[in-house]
């Protein structure tokens, strides 16, 4: 197995699950419904909904980025506004992470082992396997956030 096969699998797992911190991403949504994902159960807080939504762009961001794309984006299009809240937009939103980070492992995984050093994008500071660990500690961030929101929500 190459290193970037590792590292693909580490995102997969704190995605999918098997992460040994605890719940990965999908394993905290598995029970969130739109009303709950739509929540702002404290004030100037990123709902459930929003930092989903970030999570996916975020995986588009270092997959476009091993392209070759600049893939930079501004605040606007880093948190994208939250659809009506309806089960069917919170469906399409999970399942759009879900394809997005697919499509990121299967590009990581495939990167050459010898590239991870070198930067993703011409201008950025950061290299391949800093962008790659880096999703890895983004989505664990994140599911903290996502943990701790469904408790709020919920009034536990």
């Amino acid at each position: 197995m190459t290193e970037s096969e590792r590292i693909a699998g580490q995102m997969k797992a704190a995605l999918d699950g098997g992460a040994w911190h605890g719940p990965a991403v999908l394993e905290l949504l598995a029970d969130v419904d739109a009303a709950t994902a739509a929540a702002q159960p404290v004030a100037g807080v990123h709902s459930i909904w929003e930092l989903v939504l970030h999570l996916s762009v975020s995986a588009d961001i270092i997959r476009r980025r091993i392209g070759g794309e600049p893939a930079g984006m501004t605040d606007e299009e880093f948190w994208p506004p939250v659809p009506a809240a309806t089960d069917a937009n919170w469906k399409a939103t999970v399942d759009e992470l879900k394809r997005r980070e697919a499509n990121l492992h299967v590009a990581v995984a495939s990167f050459p082992a010898d590239r991870l050093d070198h930067k993703l994008v011409e201008g950025k500071s950061t290299s391949a396997y800093e962008n790659f660990h880096g999703n890895v500690q983004h989505s664990l961030y994140h599911a903290g956030q996502i943990a701790l929101l469904k408790k709020l929500a919920r009034g536990v």
